[in-house]
């Protein structure tokens, strides 16, 4: 089974075949007429090599598509940094994972966050932190919990500096689920509270029997217009593409317009402190 960069390789193939199609050139006239072998053309478009950017620029001016190079560049960029596998990220440790986070945060204006089951780790507290770490590293087979933790807490300075600005948009799921201790999700809570009150933070929750624009199916992060990023059990994801990126805009845009927020959202995450205490479940 091909991974996702291969996959991705054999789709940007697929793309350009459809533009070598439409301008009516076999394979070996388009080689010929960029001076290439023509067992590149096939190459290319099966995914067993990816284009270069001169092979794309090449490739849509003599198509006539130059339209369309933006958006394959774009896509070739991500190839080869889109699927990074857990195992291969984390070897220098979970402290150094989150070191990463802190650059390309700090290079971040705007950042729309989606999580229909786990509260964002830059608003979480240490003791959260602390034990979704835990449970992740335990699975992954790693040891440096603290030093991850020291790291997340860290990257949360810039909610408090900078001209950075936030949209939190949570399903009310977050704020109940059980993958954390009572008395440590109580604590999260009374943070999600206070950073309610912070200017940059517009926080939403989805309430659970609202009615959903779109599919809650997983949680992903979109930092200003250049980057949308989701994690899976073995890997995080890094996408690039223009397209991609407006496609999960709009996902972000229906699962906002579903949430409430300011005070019926303050009403939803003191009433889960309320069940909590309660022992409520």
């Amino acid at each position: 089974m091909s991974n996702p960069a291969r996959q991705a390789r054999e789709f940007l193939g697929l793309r350009l075949r459809d533009l070598r199609l439409n301008a009516q050139l076999t394979g070996r006239a388009l080689a010929a007429s960029a001076g290439w072998h023509f067992t590149k053309i096939s190459k290319i478009e099966h995914g067993v090599v990816n284009a270069s950017e001169s092979d794309l620029q090449i490739w849509c001016e003599l198509c006539r598509a130059n339209d369309q190079l933006p958006d394959l560049l774009a896509t070739a960029r991500s190839i080869d940094t889109m699927f990074l596998e857990w195992r291969r990220q984390l070897r220098s440790g979970l402290r150094r994972r989150q070191e990463e986070s802190i650059q390309f945060e700090a290079e971040t204006t705007m950042f729309r966050v989606f999580e229909p089951l786990l509260i964002p780790g830059l608003i979480q507290t240490a003791d959260y932190a602390t034990s979704i770490l835990t449970t992740f590293a335990q699975f992954h087979g790693l040891r440096d919990v603290e030093g991850g933790v020291a790291s997340r807490l860290e990257r949360q300075r810039i909610l408090y500096s900078g001209d950075h600005k936030f949209h939190v948009v949570m399903c009310q799921a977050a704020l109940t689920l059980g993958i954390v201790e009572t008395e440590v999700l109580a604590g999260q809570l009374d943070r999600l509270l206070a950073l309610c009150g912070l200017p940059r933070i517009h926080l939403g929750i989805i309430p659970a029997r609202a009615r959903h624009q779109y599919l809650p199916v997983h949680g992903f992060w979109i930092l200003d217009t250049r980057e949308v990023r989701l994690e899976t059990v073995t890997a995080e994801i890094k996408l690039t593409q223009p397209k991609e990126i407006a496609a999960f805009a709009k996902a972000f845009g229906l699962l906002a317009n579903s949430a409430v927020y300011g005070r019926e959202a303050r009403t939803i995450i003191t009433d889960s402190l309320t069940s909590l205490s309660e022992g409520g479940s």
